[in-house]
Parts: C-alpha cells; structure tokens; sequence
C-alpha cells in the first residue's frame, strides 16, 4: 500500500507509522530522522512492511494503549527492542462515552466538543499517565524509540506534538504533523464511517440513508484529528502551568539537563 501523501516521513502508511524527523525548528535547526517515530497498532503488517520496521533499529517501545488493547493486537517480535507498556487512558474514557451514545437510540449524541474536553483533561488531570512516556521519550539512551497507541492518532498525536514542541518546532507544523494522520488514514477512517453509519441504522431501526446527521457528527468527532483537539491540550498546559516551558519543567518534570540531552540528540 503506497502512502497516500508524498511526505516522507511516512514510513509504513497501513500502521500510520511516521518518523519526527525532518522539520525544522524555529531557531533554524532540523529534527534528526531515525531516532523518535509514531505509529498505531503494528500487529497486522505483511512481511514488507515487517521488514521495513525491523530495519529502524528500534531499541524502545512505549505502548501507549490499554492492557484488553495490547492483548487484542499486540506488537510482533523485533529484536533488540523493548516493549514498555504505559496505559495514558482509561476503559470508560471519553472517546468510549461519545462512540456508546452515538449508537444508544435513547442517549442523545455527543460531539467535538466532548471529545475537545477530553483532549482538555488530559493536562489536567491525567498528566501523571504521560510523565513516564516523557521520561522515556526524551532519554536518547532508549533512541531509537518508537510511541504508539492503537490508531496513532490522539495518544500518539498529544506525545509527539509535545516533543516537537519541546524541540523547538514551530506550532504551525506541530499541528500539520498532528492533522497528517487524517490524511494518511483517509481509506481506513471512509471505512469506518460506512460502518458507523450501518451499525447507528441498525441500532436506531433506520435505514442508513436515514440516519440523523448529529449521529454520524459523532462518528466523525471519534475518527478525526481535528485542530481544536491538540489546541485544547497545548494552550490548557500554559494556563495550567503558567508557560509552555513550566508545564515542560513543572508539569511534566523535565529538568534542564534532560532537556538539553535530549535536543543535543535530536537537532542539527
């Protein structure tokens, strides 16, 4: 499967497995390649794209997903590489409210909105989650390391806009990297709408012409990355924190050595 855009950072399109490098930083510098890459799930790859990934190299693993998450799809055997498992989200988290609303005929349907809040939360009250994935993202002794959840889009999309951000990269391309993803999973998220939209008919005992538009707004408030999700978290961790370099130092616990190993490591 060809990536569906000529960007290449994308590695291996099917898993939406993209390298952080390549972009430039406010201050003139570049992101090296081949140390930090994204992705979602891995378990479904052909001996192709199999092989492309054991050739990063991969010393570090951080699974973003939940346990019943790994256990359903879980990481093929690379050798060399460790598999951390860091859970960031909860069974009944907000993503499972909106998706069990959107097809409950008696609940009314839930949007963006409540998917922006969630993106929100994050910041404030589940920072504590993602402090271990920052500890091992940044250490360039786990490089070259891959992060990753199961769609590599929300999750993985909220770490690698931090660590960009932490690397200088301009808020312009942090959110075109975060939107990158619906572009990449363009033939998987038109999929998932048609299903959506039988499995809504079927609840609501409609036909799938009829189904009520707020519906399939759920639908696809679960299946975008849109830009007022990773804003939420972004402009949340400066009011929270009181700058984007406290939350870096405070809220996530990064000191300046840390941070200077980390961008030695990573910029050019």
């Amino acid at each position: 499967m060809a990536a569906p855009t000529d960007d290449r950072r994308i590695v291996v399109a099917p898993s939406n497995l993209r390298d952080l490098g390549g972009l430039a930083t406010t201050d003139g510098r570049t992101v090296r390649t081949g140390r930090l890459f994204r992705s979602g799930h891995l378990c479904d790859l052909g001996d192709p794209d199999r092989a492309t990934i054991e050739a990063l190299g991969l010393r570090t693993i951080v699974d973003l997903r939940r346990p019943a998450e790994a256990d359903v799809r879980p990481h093929p055997d690379l050798e060399g590489a460790e598999v951390v498992g860091i859970s960031v989200s909860s069974d009944d988290n907000e993503f499972a409210v909106v998706a069990n609303a959107m097809l409950d005929p008696d609940a009314e349907p839930l949007g963006p909105d409540h998917i922006t809040g969630y993106f929100r939360t994050l910041v404030t009250d589940r920072l504590d989650r993602y402090r271990p994935v920052f500890d091992l993202a940044t250490d360039p002794a786990r490089h070259p390391l891959l992060f990753n959840c199961t769609a590599g889009k929300d999750r993985t999309g909220v770490v690698a806009a931090v660590l960009l951000r932490i690397l200088g990269v301009s808020d312009e391309l942090v959110m075109a990297d975060y939107l990158l993803s619906n572009e990449v999973r363009r033939s998987w998220i038109e999929a998932a709408e048609v299903d959506h939209r039988q499995r809504i008919a079927q609840h609501l005992d409609v036909t799938p012409a009829g189904v009520p538009d707020e519906r399939m707004a759920s639908s696809r408030a679960l299946l975008y990355c849109r830009e007022e999700y990773l804003r939420a978290v972004l402009d949340t961790a400066e009011v929270r924190w009181g700058s984007w370099d406290g939350f870096v130092t405070d809220g996530l616990g990064l000191d300046e050595a840390r941070l200077a190993a980390f961008r030695a490591a990573l910029l050019y």
